[in-house]
């Protein structure tokens, strides 16, 4: 052999290091030491809910997902490619309604419905459904009634002629007899 090819390079501790955990097996060893900053790593499960940057994060299924304020809202909107009770694919065409309503397919509620018959409670069944509807009614038309009130202080009209009219008297007073008259017969209209 001709010295020509003896090896000039100096081998470096790191590369010698390097060498040994490869014929140990040891492939992800470290080879050498640095030193520098590192930031603390935080580490969480599903289900968590972490602020990062400013804002709040949490794992769902496995992956980090960011938490927004329309997450609620997507909720109610999003429909499902299976029915919860059943499990079975969902009809658009069929099921969209069905589920807005009752959180379930077209046909689950036709059999919760046929049960509820077969058991002889369907009048109890329907009076509820019919005074929850009604108690809705009352709880909007409530709110809509107090926020007319808390804004009613305008005491003068425009007619259709043009002229400004200025109407004393007691219209809070006259709105709260209203509204009293009007939750009566709203629950009136429930079913016994």
């Amino acid at each position: 052999m001709s010295k020509d090819n003896v090896l000039k390079k100096q081998f470096q501790q790191k590369d010698v290091q390097r060498l040994r955990n490869l014929v140990q097996g040891k492939h992800g060893a470290k080879s050498s030491v640095s030193s520098g900053y590192t930031k603390a790593q935080e580490f969480h499960i599903e289900g968590d809910i972490w602020e990062e940057d400013g804002r709040q994060w949490t794992i769902k299924n496995g992956i980090k997902q960011n938490i927004t304020k329309l997450d609620k809202a997507r909720e109610t909107v999003n429909f499902p490619i299976f029915c919860p009770s059943c499990k079975k694919p969902m009809k658009p065409h069929l099921d969209k309604k069905w589920y807005n309503m009752y959180k379930r397919c077209y046909n689950c509620q036709i059999d919760f419905e046929f049960e509820i018959r077969r058991q002889g409670l369907w009048e109890e069944y329907e009076k509820t459904i019919f005074n929850s509807d009604i108690d809705g009614i009352t709880e909007k038309f409530q709110i809509w009634m107090d926020d007319e009130i808390a804004n009613e202080s305008n005491n003068t009209f425009v007619t259709e002629a043009g002229d400004v009219e200025k109407w004393v008297g007691s219209g809070k007073a006259k709105m709260l007899e209203t509204k009293e008259e009007a939750i009566k017969y709203l629950q009136s209209l429930k079913k016994q």
